[in-house]
């Protein structure tokens, strides 16, 4: 039996930005394709003075009294609009927000476990929530969540801070910590000689080569070395008529 196909059913995104006769404003603060200002002038003579140079008349400003519009190329605006979007999304860092849960009652070894959780958390540069969940009668105790937690935070100092100091809510109490600036700066050093450890790495390799190219003049002088052979072989050769004689 054939899947029926999911179809989305949200309304697409629809460009807000007047364009051209959806300016229905009577009059707008009119700025040339040059960005100097022309003034204020009737929305009908902002039109035609945008269809004389062949360009938009696009609203900047709906907000100003009157509205700013502009006389631009409106498919290069918004293209260089959506680049921008890109690289501040880019250049934008995501903040993970994770939470850890605890007991009042908590053993020793089951703390260690959760406490190294939340340094792993912070080492990846996320926030950590924390909470302790009462149970019955130990919401009576608000004093023991509160020292854990601030426990915890002094284990963990060195890579976080509390950025939210305990609070309760209901049967819950919870904390915040946030990675340290001074982890952040020192992860990025460490990058850095990662990164030239990895761009020296091909020079390293290259250099046992060396050796095998040094070995060549070798060879040529013990070429060198055989013409003496054939003049000691000649030399007896030469004897024999003196031992005719």
């Amino acid at each position: 039996m054939p899947i029926p196909r999911r179809f989305d059913r949200r309304p697409p995104e629809r460009d807000t930005t007047r364009v051209n006769d959806r300016i229905r404003v009577p009059e707008v603060r009119l700025i040339g394709e040059d960005g100097a200002q022309v003034g204020v002038v009737p929305t009908e003579q902002a039109l035609r003075y945008a269809q004389e140079r062949d360009l938009d008349l696009v609203e900047v400003a709906a907000e100003a009294r009157p509205p700013v519009v502009r006389v631009l190329d409106y498919s290069k605006y918004k293209y260089e609009q959506e680049q921008k979007a890109k690289a501040a999304r880019r250049h934008q860092k995501q903040v993970t927000v994770r939470e850890i849960k605890l007991r009042p009652k908590i053993a020793d070894n089951d703390y260690e476990t959760k406490k190294g959780h939340v340094v792993r958390f912070l080492k990846h540069q996320d926030r950590v929530k924390i909470t302790i969940m009462f149970r019955g009668r130990e919401t009576t105790h608000p004093e023991r969540g509160e020292a854990l937690l601030m426990r915890l935070a002094d284990d963990v100092a060195d890579l976080g801070t509390v950025e939210q100091r305990p609070t309760q809510d209901g049967r819950n109490m919870t904390m915040l910590l946030a990675p340290s600036r001074k982890q952040a700066e020192a992860e990025k050093p460490a990058e850095g000689e990662a990164q030239a450890a990895a761009a020296e790495a091909p020079a390293e390799s290259a250099a046992p080569e060396a050796p095998a190219d040094a070995e060549a003049p070798v060879e040529a002088e013990t070429d060198a070395e055989a013409p003496p052979e054939a003049e000691s072989a000649a030399e007896p050769e030469a004897e024999k008529p003196a031992d005719a004689a």
